[in-house]
């Protein structure tokens, strides 16, 4: 008898929650190096350092940085979009019902915070683009949150958190795709889209085998760093060619090629790429320079979009849709909870800080603005966020059933 793999969904509970800690941890190790006298030079020079040939003229020599952001978060977005098709074909977004009112919370979740941030700076022009900064959120420092929590969060606050940020992944993935995308290379972008339809073909003809979607991608992968469109896309796009057996009740089936695919990668994203990316971007050097920054329009733009516009969009969002009778809140959860979880919402330090680097390209300092706001944002969203979640009362109906 084969056996069968544990719940996608739990391993995906767990390493978020574990890789969250690595995250900080890598963070951490980042702000240090680059606030030792010693080793600041060290840290800069680590992540500037070519390592590999020119694959595109327009980013140059491939560096440690670009390795990372470019190369390492496609694997990631390919978690993502693996995440996104499970959940949508046989997972807890598979109905119509079940999806309304993560997408409703995850879209007002991303329109409050840029909008927040427009009028934060409004007047800036050279600001604009950092609208989508604060737009979204870090589902493993989010869950590693709640996962401190213990049993003090609900089981279906965490499978609702978890909805949310995989409905504003695929906000996020599209924002980058959409508008931070420069100098079109339509020849690449040609051969990226008959990539995709080859391996389209394959999932059509019923190949199974996942190294030709493996070729593919990486094939994809570089197609689309020559195009100009992000090459992280190509991670997501790949995903939704690779074939899945949909098994309503137990989705984890053995002979499912997605499935085999989401349990051997999710690790290395969650314990290796993730961890990586924070510490080659969260280098940030705190001086009474970089402190009077913090009140600068741009980080204050973010940081007020992440603490402020986060909170009232989703937590605004699930409220009107509960009054007005279009969804049901998650079972178990109180309002306070719920309040709660929209707090740790605001935490966007991952994709906060690839969406900074790509709206600024080439402004140094308005990237480190950008990088003081998200982690005052995310730090406020985590510590109000966890302090209520910490005391708050559990739903009345959850105490009865559990009596």
């Amino acid at each position: 008898m084969k056996h069968r793999p544990s719940s996608a969904l739990r391993d995906f509970l767990a390493s978020e929650a574990g890789g969250a800690i690595l995250l900080i941890l890598a963070a951490g190790l980042a702000m240090l190096l680059a606030n030792l006298p010693a080793a600041g030079h060290f840290y800069h020079d680590l992540i500037d350092a070519e390592v590999g040939p020119t694959l595109s003229d327009k980013l140059g020599p491939m560096t440690v940085h670009l390795w990372v952001n470019d190369g390492l978060m496609a694997i990631f977005f390919l978690v993502v979009g693996l995440e996104i098709k499970r959940e949508f074909l046989d997972g807890g977004l598979s109905t119509w019902e079940r999806r309304r009112l993560p997408v409703l919370a995850a879209v007002a979740g991303m329109v409050f915070p840029a909008i927040v941030y427009l009028a934060v700076t409004a007047g800036q022009s050279n600001l604009t683009n950092g609208w989508a900064i604060p737009a979204a959120t870090d589902i493993a420092f989010a869950i590693g949150v709640l996962a401190l929590l213990g049993d003090r969060a609900p089981a279906s606050l965490k499978l609702f958190l978890t909805a949310v940020a995989i409905v504003d992944d695929m906000g996020a993935v599209a924002i980058i795709a959409l508008f931070y995308t420069q100098g079109m290379n339509l020849a690449a972008l040609a051969g990226g889209a008959a990539v995709l339809a080859l391996l389209y073909g394959l999932n059509r003809m019923g190949v199974k085998t996942l190294i030709p979607y493996m070729i593919g991608f990486a094939l994809l992968w570089y197609l689309t760093l020559l195009s100009g469109v992000h090459a992280t896309v190509a991670g997501v796009l790949a995903a939704m060619t690779i074939p899945i057996r949909c098994t309503p009740g137990a989705p984890d089936a053995v002979d499912s090629p997605l499935h085999r695919l989401e349990h051997a990668v999710h690790p290395w994203s969650a314990y290796a790429i993730i961890p990586l990316f924070g510490f080659v971007n969260a280098g940030l050097a705190l001086n009474a320079k970089m402190f009077g920054a913090l009140l600068a329009p741009l980080s204050l733009g973010v940081a007020m979009g992440l603490f402020i516009g986060k909170q009232l969009g989703i937590f605004g969002a699930i409220w009107a849709a509960v009054r007005l009778n279009i969804a049901e809140r998650p079972s178990g959860a109180s309002w306070t909870q719920i309040y709660g979880m929209s707090l740790l919402c605001g935490i966007g330090f991952t994709m906060s800080l690839f969406i900074g680097a790509l709206a600024f390209p080439g402004q140094a300092l308005l990237i480190e603005e950008a990088k003081g706001g998200i982690l005052m944002g995310s730090f406020l969203s985590a510590l109000a966020g966890f302090a209520l979640l910490r005391w708050a009362a559990p739903d009345k109906r959850r105490a009865e059933l559990d009596s």
